[in-house]
């Protein structure tokens, strides 16, 4: 089977940022894939566009998602997906809601490793107090929000793994997904555990 890539879903502080860099730590073909993005805020893991250059991207197909949220507009260029898999990456693609995943993943579901990782509400608390975030309480409306869209949008199968990533260090879930996407591109999908929440 042909696997596109790895995609991590999750509400915030749950590890997505930290699990793929252990990720790239352990193998070097696991790289993020950055989101364009039109407008302000945090940097890291965004590549930075003119709302004139999306719309080029937009208007010659290129674009598999584009998201409008907090004021900004997020997008994944199907380009440099296609640009990492040509180069040997595998691509590590951030995703924040279950409606943009399946688009991303479109007509072949399987093509995308699909990884749920989950925290408890009061972990997300916990986390984004100690690396000292100032919007802490945005961020606990958001993991109330993943946890409607995930009971509303996703089944009891339709994530290929699911991990606590308040048991697990990141080195453990990332050898975890190492593994499962291993055995989904030479064997077919592997056991979809049950939900954690």
């Amino acid at each position: 089977m042909t696997v596109q890539g790895i995609v991590l879903y999750g509400p915030p502080a749950s590890g997505k940022d930290t699990i793929t860099t252990a990720l790239a730590r352990l193998d070097a073909r696991f790289t993020l894939l950055p989101k364009l993005k039109v407008g302000t805020g945090r940097t890291d893991g965004y590549e930075f566009v003119s709302a004139e250059h999306l719309d080029r991207l937009r208007r010659a197909g290129r674009l598999i998602v584009e998201t409008h949220r907090y004021g900004n507009v997020y997008a994944v260029d199907r380009q440099t997906v296609e640009d990492r898999q040509a180069a040997g990456y595998v691509p590590v693609v951030h995703m924040g809601n279950v409606g943009d995943l399946r688009q991303l993943v479109g007509r072949d579901p399987d093509g995308w490793l699909r990884v749920l990782l989950w925290v408890p509400r009061e972990i997300t608390e916990q986390r984004s107090t100690a690396r000292g975030d100032v919007d802490t309480a945005k961020r606990l409306i958001a993991w109330d929000e993943t946890l409607a869209d995930l009971e509303a949008g996703a089944d009891a199968g339709f994530f290929h793994l699911r991990l606590h990533t308040d048991r697990l260090t990141p080195e453990a879930a990332a050898r975890e997904i190492m593994t499962a996407y291993d055995r989904l591109r030479t064997a077919g999908q592997p056991h979809a555990e049950q939900c954690p929440h």
